[in-house]
């Protein structure tokens, strides 16, 4: 889910494009955006405290005649307004709860997506580590 729920929607969506037997499915929650507020902690571990709220798109589905005639639901929770991303992944959630379809689609499409988020992690953090400050190696201008 959190693959999804991160993934570049332009990816998802040509993923989603890529696959020939799509299933029929049915909304159970149309895409909704609303707010949630994050909670925080001093140092990791101290008191809670209210940091502010962020938007969340969230979506639910059931795809029909999964394996054995199984309907799956699945859920999409996605920070952001993007509707049509939070549809996907809940589609993409759904397949996934249908042992006949997990294999190759953790293969074909979660794979993919997990290496372009590990790639574009690598990418930020390079950037931001070459704007890092060794303090340890000031001279404090002490006689």
């Amino acid at each position: 889910m959190s693959v999804l729920a991160r993934a570049d929607p332009e990816e998802l969506s040509r993923a989603w494009d890529a696959i020939g037997d799509k299933p029929q499915w049915r909304w159970l929650r149309k895409p909704e955006t609303g707010l949630v507020m994050v909670r925080g902690r001093a140092g990791g571990s101290g008191m809670p405290f209210n940091l502010g709220e962020i938007t969340v798109t969230r979506c639910a589905v059931v795809t029909e005649g999964g394996e054995a005639g199984r309907p799956f639901t699945g859920q999409g929770y996605l920070a952001g307004r993007d509707r049509r991303h939070a549809e996907l992944a809940a589609l993409f959630d759904a397949m996934l709860q249908d042992a006949s379809q997990r294999e190759a689609l953790q293969n074909s499409v979660i794979a993919p997506l997990a290496a372009g988020l590990a790639a574009r992690r690598r990418t930020a953090s390079a950037k931001s580590a070459a704007t890092k400050v060794d303090f340890f190696t000031l001279v404090r201008g002490e006689d």
